[in-house]
């Protein structure tokens, strides 16, 4: 299990608003509990010993929430000066994140009714001799908060390609995936996207996926809290 976590808590969260008008979109709350802690939760379950979220919009906010947490240990990359995007969010962390492949994890989706360990198996499944990023994806067709036609088609190796231009694909990409630092440490520029990369790897056929064996949710608007928390009290029950 990789040691550190990179959570993605930066970003304006345009498509949540008005919401998020005055509350950053990871504090946004589901079945009671802040979307960020949803996963800071499973990070501490699974024995991740530290998490560093960049924070940018309304970042006073987030410093302030995760005070309150013990494990896993806190650590801020702070981006309010100049919002980096992810690719760059993770550049400006390395040096927090520390030697060797780490888990990296949006803040606007987690997972309920978990038939095995996810996390546990990502980290099983990682193998940096065969692949440069190892990524979560669920079925789309069972996920709630799926308002796009799927990211990735994966074989039976576990290979992800990407979706063709206008077509469906099978498999979404959760937020959460196992990345190394070395191509961020060589990027040249302070900000940038982390989906190039991704897309670089499919083309030559090391970007692999771990299949998701639990109900996926994610929350980008203000309509998917409430298809969230149904899905959160169907689970519970």
């Amino acid at each position: 299990m990789p040691q550190a976590a990179m959570v993605f808590a930066a970003g304006l969260g345009t498509r949540m608003r008005p919401v998020t008008d005055t509350l950053p979109k990871p504090l946004v709350k589901v079945g009671g509990k802040a979307l960020m802690d949803h996963m800071l939760d499973r990070f501490a379950d699974a024995g991740v010993l530290r998490a560093v979220i960049n924070v940018h919009y309304l970042g006073g906010q987030i410093i302030d929430h995760v005070r309150r947490r013990a494990l896993p240990k806190i650590l801020i990359s702070d981006e309010r000066e100049k919002l980096l995007d992810q690719g760059g969010g993770i550049k400006r962390a390395l040096p927090l994140l520390g030697p060797g492949a780490f888990l990296a994890c949006n803040t606007d989706a987690f997972w309920v009714g978990e038939r095995a360990p996810a996390l546990a198996g990502l980290a099983a499944a990682w193998d940096p001799a065969r692949m440069d990023f190892l990524l979560l994806v669920a079925e789309a067709a069972s996920s709630v908060g799926v308002d796009w036609p799927g990211d990735f088609n994966m074989d039976a190796e576990g290979r992800l390609t990407k979706r063709a231009e206008g077509g469906q694909a099978r498999f979404v990409y959760t937020g959460v995936a196992i990345l190394p630092p070395e191509p961020f440490a060589a990027a040249r520029e302070d900000a940038f996207r982390l989906a190039p990369f991704f897309f670089e790897a499919a083309k030559r056929g090391r970007l692999y996926g771990h299949a998701l064996k639990a109900q996926w949710l994610h929350v980008g608007t203000p309509e998917a809290i409430g298809e969230a928390e149904a899905a959160l009290a169907r689970a519970r029950r």
